[in-house]
């Protein structure tokens, strides 16, 4: 069974919040020294422009 629309919709507004998270932390460590942080980052990028 697929997602309904609200569940498609929930999901994509709880990724666009966790990106706006990373985001602010990722400001603060421009030399990307919490490389974990900038490719989950980068992931949730990737996901959210699927949608």
């Amino acid at each position: 069974m697929g997602l309904t629309k609200r569940d498609l919709e929930k999901k994509k507004a709880n990724m666009r919040i966790r990106i706006a998270e990373l985001e602010s932390k990722a400001r603060m460590d421009p030399l990307q020294k919490n490389r974990a942080l900038h490719e989950e980052l980068a992931e949730l990028k990737k996901k959210m422009a699927e949608y």
